[in-house]
């Protein structure tokens, strides 16, 4: 379709022309009455709009920041966090007095100072498969800054019900992942994608490490958010082309982006279970920080977190060995046949490395209650809590 202003763009506006804007709203946005493609009728439609932002983290704080900033008539934000002091290096809507505050809050009150010509409503709740679609209904479209693939497809479900567009992200590091999934019959059918064409399945906690234990560049954590914020912009106005059948793959640390294509997979359901290992997680034996401090001679700690968290402090006498690492081994050369107790941040990597030592053929594997976290808390307060 050809717009107003002589532009090609792929699909219609998403939503209508609001009223005639104020003098004081023509000075605000001027800078957008400017773009080809938005101009004055795409201001309209913005400050006529109803957008939800799932997540108030990361992604959630820099794609909050600019909807606003965009003027973006009504947004609605959903966590239920509170800000933490690992949250303020790239959580750009709140700040040091905020730590302890819920997130909503402390994000909400930063757009209304940004912008107060902006209607921001908030949610401080967990999404669960009960509440989603009461979450989510009435808005025009839907920004996904959630960390967890459960959360995600709870999200990408409600939004296939409902016919309402959904933008989406992921980060890791240096690298992230941006598509835009909308439902037929808003864009044909080979372009109507969802979460699910991408992920089929949900892949086990332990293969995809959260920001928590991985760590992430905030700065591209902004860049990210940013491009999520003009998806939907563009979806709101209808100026040029939104990542349609396509994921943004980012490599910050090469400074290169590349997009792989995506179309529906007929064969789409509801999302597999993980395979299961011969050893679940309730068939582990687990010992608290404190039985690990007063362990006995010949009780090997592995440690299985990355280097970068070992430099943060350890156990001393652990055995350090990242999971991949762990995950990789044929034998318990490097272990022997002693009692060993396995450590992480907080678990599940802990989980995983010992079922592969049991699998293994280990007689005597468990894991630490609560990880590194929990040592800290009520072993060495002198550590760091990250």
């Amino acid at each position: 379709m050809v717009s107003e202003d002589g532009l090609v763009n792929s699909l219609p506006p998403l939503v209508d022309l609001g009223p005639e804007l104020s003098r004081e709203q023509i000075e605000r946005y001027s800078r957008h009455l400017l773009v080809p493609g938005i101009g004055m009728p795409g201001q309209r439609r913005l400050l006529n709009a109803r957008v939800c932002v799932v997540g108030a983290g990361g992604l959630g704080c820099p794609a909050l920041i600019y909807l606003a900033a965009a003027g973006v008539g009504h947004i609605t934000i959903i966590d239920n966090d509170v800000v933490e002091v690992s949250n303020l290096q790239r959580q750009v809507l709140h700040r040091t007095v905020d730590v302890g505050t819920p997130k909503v809050d402390s994000a909400a009150r930063a757009l209304r100072e940004l912008n107060p010509g902006v209607s921001v409503s908030t949610r401080h709740t967990r999404v669960s498969a009960e509440n989603v679609q009461d979450l989510v209904r009435g808005h025009d479209l839907v920004l996904d800054g959630t960390d967890n693939f459960p959360t995600r497809y709870l999200v990408n479900d409600a939004c296939v019900d409902l016919g309402l567009p959904l933008i989406w992200a992921a980060v890791l590091r240096f690298d992230a992942q941006v598509s835009t999934f909308v439902p037929a019959p808003l864009v044909p059918s080979d372009l109507a994608t969802q979460l699910r064409d991408l992920f089929p399945t949900a892949p086990p906690p332990e293969v995809v490490p959260s920001c928590a234990d991985a760590g992430v560049l905030g700065a591209m954590v902004g860049q990210v958010g940013s491009i999520m914020a003009a998806e939907a912009i563009k979806l709101i106005t209808g100026a040029g082309e939104p990542l349609l059948g396509r994921v943004m793959l980012i490599d910050v640390a090469g400074m290169a982006t590349r997009e792989i294509p995506l179309r529906p997979n007929p064969a789409r359901g509801s999302v597999a279970a993980p395979a299961a290992s011969r050893h679940t997680p309730e068939s582990l034996v687990s010992m608290t920080p404190a039985e690990v401090s007063e362990r006995g001679a010949g009780v090997l700690v592995l440690d299985v977190r990355e280097p970068a968290e070992h430099e943060l402090g350890v156990i001393a006498g652990a055995v350090l060995a990242p999971l991949q690492d762990v995950l990789a081994w044929d034998d318990l050369s490097r272990l022997g046949e002693g009692p060993v107790v396995v450590t992480c941040k907080a678990g599940p990597r802990a989980e995983r490395a010992a079922r592969h030592l049991l699998d293994l053929g280990h007689s005597d594997v468990r894991v630490m209650q609560g990880g590194m976290l929990a040592w800290i808390d009520g072993i060495d307060p002198s550590l760091p809590r990250y």
